[in-house]
């Protein structure tokens, strides 16, 4: 079977998705990309199967253009995102886009959620952005394509490392999330969900959106990831 681990690796993820609570029904998935051979492949969810229902047999391998390589089901409606992602972001390994409560009620209010804790700047280098509204012409054009470049134009025009802000709220819709692997994109996911969840609570207390001093957020941030880490064992 090809690419038998990682298919593997993405039913683990999409089940895992499921298990956490962040995709209910079948509102999720969560793919992979092998990039060691000389085409990149990826492995996605099939459309519309229950994630109790999966095998890796059951997983869509496409080239980065959606082509099909390998699969008999037909591959995730948000298949054109994920690939367009994979190949503007190179450094990332593991997609995963839910329909979670916290964060997608912040992408449906079209707002980033701000810094306001430790917590948050442990996992996430600044607020969590939002991207601009799909125009009538995106949306008709190809919505799915245009949803990823609503997210690489908000992360060009502000300048953010993907790996330094793992996650992205699409205006009105729902929240994608990433890593290095799709493992570490379901953890960037649940995490984004808890933040999220922290930070609405916050702000019903009157919390000041300003958020965390600038100084503070660097400290966690820097504590935890890049060369002088000091979070956890070496």
């Amino acid at each position: 079977m090809l690419l038998a681990a990682l298919r593997e690796e993405v039913l683990h993820a999409n089940q895992e998705i499921a298990r956490l609570g962040l995709a209910p029904h079948t509102f999720g998935n969560a793919s992979g990309i092998d990039r060691s051979g000389g085409e990149p492949l990826v492995v996605i969810k099939p459309s519309g199967v229950d994630y109790d229902r999966l095998t890796p047999a059951d997983m869509v391998v496409t080239d980065l253009n959606g082509k099909i390589v390998d699969g008999a089901l037909r591959p995730s409606s948000d298949l054109d995102t994920h690939t367009l992602l994979y190949r503007e972001f190179p450094q990332i390994g593991g997609i995963v886009h839910t329909h979670s409560e916290f964060a997608t009620a912040w992408a449906q209010a079209c707002r980033p959620i701000p810094c306001l804790g430790t917590t948050h700047a442990d996992y996430f280098h600044g607020p969590v952005p939002v991207t601009e509204s799909l125009t009538a012409d995106e949306v008709r054009d190809g919505y799915v394509r245009n949803t990823g470049a609503v997210i690489v134009r908000r992360f060009r025009q502000d300048g953010l490392d993907p790996l330094a802000v793992p996650g992205v709220l699409v205006a009105g819709h729902a929240p994608f999330a990433w890593g290095r692997n799709s493992a570490e994109a379901v953890e960037h996911a649940d995490l984004l969900e808890f933040i999220a969840r922290l930070a609405f609570r916050s702000v019903l207390l009157e919390a000041s959106e300003s958020g965390l001093p600038a100084h503070v957020l660097e400290h966690h941030y820097r504590r935890k990831h890049g060369p002088e880490a000091t979070y956890g064992q070496r």
